[in-house]
């Protein structure tokens, strides 16, 4: 997130000082131009933090370079100057692109606080050890923020949702709401798991799903190389000499023909699809779509189905209160889930029959139509025991112990699977090359019409 510092005037003349944050450059100077004509105010300055590079001298000490982000050059020149620093050089860094911390990094630092807050360790000496001990850069600069920024006293939450570039939206959520519940502790060790199920589930989706069509299409074009380039300059040499071809050296001549006399329209129908499919699921309609078909593959579509609905009962387990204000981490809970398919159907249907309709949570979770019998009949018996918040939990544990072992399975299964192409396919390039070892040449001075006759030396 990037955060804005602007200056406005009232229609009276009063100056006004405002900040606030937003995801891009264009994203945040939108955002005040609106603020701006809602109340009526003539915007005079927009100002965005940036990162500067200093280079400063204690006394006769050597110089120290570092970074300071900031929103002009002289915040940080005064801020050099009172800590006793003779400043030599500041400039902007040109390039200021921080790339996302791996998500086991992230895992780490909150699995560590979760497990300090346990000991009872105060949340701003957990931070300073962190610091001082996270490899990743980025991570590390976003946590001194944060350190900062609390220091100051400012929002926990909303603290931490100006990171949520850094931590993922949900996440972020979670960890600014954690100093607000009163069980740090606990939201802490909830989101950990979440975290770690939402990493495996990803390497195992991949396992099953993406592996296998990369495999596939590298395995595709390797043909298509030895078919287009290779096979040809062995096979042309006979068809120049006239000699006749077998079978499917002849057909594989032809591909090989077809292949170099089309070369765009090849390249178009291999890239081209798996380019489409990319950029039409990154947009609102086409990630809809494919979320919603996905869980409705054969096999494979309903354990993604089951790990969306255990993501989801532990993150409502750790949010749900049973009060009044449960709608909020009903929301919540469908964002975390990262299906869009599942989350507008929570969003929009499950959560307006309890606001309007004042249905109860598994008669509306029903009417969403995205959970199972087992969780419906579940939450059922939760809500008519009192007891949904540990029926979530329950539930999550018991998807979790079948995805879990099924998908290992079935990643077994699709490795031998495609083990067994590869293997098709290797032979059957091999039987080509041979039938081209076996064609026969004609003797010099014979064509292919004549017919070869002995001569009897006397």
């Amino acid at each position: 997130m990037i955060e804005f510092r602007f200056t406005a005037e009232k229609l009276n003349g009063q100056v006004i000082n405002g900040s606030l944050s937003a995801l891009s450059v264009s994203e945040g100077r939108k955002k005040i131009n609106k603020l701006a004509d809602r109340n009526q105010l003539k915007v005079k300055k927009i100002e965005n933090k940036v990162t500067y590079i200093y280079r400063v001298r204690k006394g006769k000490e050597k110089p120290l370079q570092g970074e300071q982000k900031a929103f002009t050059k002289d915040e940080v020149k005064t801020a050099l100057e009172r800590m006793g620093f003779q400043v030599i050089s500041i400039n902007k860094k040109l390039f200021d692109f921080q790339p996302t911390p791996p998500t086991q990094d992230i895992v780490t630092y909150v699995k560590i606080s979760s497990e300090l807050l346990d000991q009872k360790l105060a949340y701003g000496e957990i931070l300073t050890l962190l610091i001082n001990d996270t490899a990743n850069k980025t991570l590390r600069e976003t946590l001194k923020e944060i350190n900062n920024d609390l220091k100051k006293g400012a929002d926990s939450e909303q603290t931490f949702l100006k990171y949520q570039n850094v931590f993922g939206k949900f996440t972020a959520y979670m960890l600014g709401l954690a100093s607000k519940s009163g069980n740090m502790a606990e939201i802490y060790k909830a989101t950990a798991k979440f975290l770690e199920r939402t990493q495996e589930f990803k390497k195992s989706l991949k396992s099953a799903l993406i592996t296998p069509m990369v495999t596939l299409l590298v395995l595709f074009a390797a043909v298509m190389f030895y078919v287009g380039y290779i096979f040809p300059e062995t096979a042309k040499l006979f068809v120049k000499f006239g000699i006749a071809l077998p079978p499917m050296t002849a057909f594989t001549l032809k591909l090989s023909d077809l292949i170099l006399g089309h070369p765009y329209i090849v390249t178009f129908l291999f890239l081209g699809p798996p380019i489409i499919l990319w950029r039409w699921s990154k947009s609102k309609r086409g990630g809809y779509i494919i979320d919603k078909y996905l869980i409705r593959m054969p096999v494979i579509g309903t354990l993604i189905h089951k790990t969306l609905i255990e993501v989801y009962c532990r993150v409502f387990y750790t949010l749900y209160s049973g009060s009044a204000e449960s709608i909020e981490p009903i929301r919540i809970a469908a964002e975390a889930v990262g299906n869009k398919y599942f989350e507008e159907r929570i969003k929009n249907v499950a959560i307006p029959l309890m606001i309007k309709s004042g249905r109860g949570i598994s008669e509306a979770f029903e009417a969403s139509g995205v959970f199972t019998e087992t969780a419906l009949s579940r939450f059922h018996s939760g809500e008519e025991s009192g007891t949904i918040k540990n029926t979530a939990l329950q539930l999550a544990n018991y998807y979790e112990s079948e995805t879990v072992y099924k998908l290992k399975n079935l990643i077994e299964v699709v490795q031998v699977f495609i083990a067994m192409i590869i293997m098709v396919v290797m032979i059957a390039l091999t039987l080509v090359s041979a039938e081209t070892a076996t064609v026969n040449p004609k003797p010099p001075g014979t064509s292919s019409n004549q017919p070869i006759i002995e001569r009897n030396i006397v």
